[in-house]
């Protein structure tokens, strides 16, 4: 079973920064990719970054591109995202997740949470 864990989570005030971690564990844990994504109250779930795990290779959103940079630890399995520049509509529910065979995103996190204040 893959567990994913994220933390780094917190309040923080318009234009500061954060660095959420996932750690990924379970039994024989291997993933073509790693994404973040996150959910605003009364919004769908958005995809914000995604690596992947043999060449490092990333994606993101528009709107977070300059401000939000995803990497990992290979040696750690662990995947972060530094987010600097936050804005209040940064606020949600951040998830990380691990596509295994890079069709869909097979593991979830239990999500940390991100308050931006203005």
């Amino acid at each position: 079973q893959v567990q994913l864990v994220e933390s780094g989570g917190g309040l923080v005030q318009a234009g500061g920064s954060l660095r959420l971690s996932c750690a990924a564990s379970g039994r024989m844990f291997s993933a073509y990719a790693m994404g973040w994504f996150r959910q605003a109250p009364g919004k769908e779930r958005a995809f914000i970054a995604r690596i992947r795990w043999s060449d490092g290779s990333t994606d993101y959103r528009d709107s977070v591109k300059g401000r939000f940079t995803i990497s990992r630890d290979n040696a750690k399995n662990t995947v972060y995202l530094q987010m600097n520049g936050l804005k209040p509509e940064d606020t949600a529910v951040y998830y990380c997740a691990a596509s295994v065979k890079g069709l869909r995103y097979d593991h979830w996190g239990q999500g940390t949470q991100v308050t931006v204040s203005s």
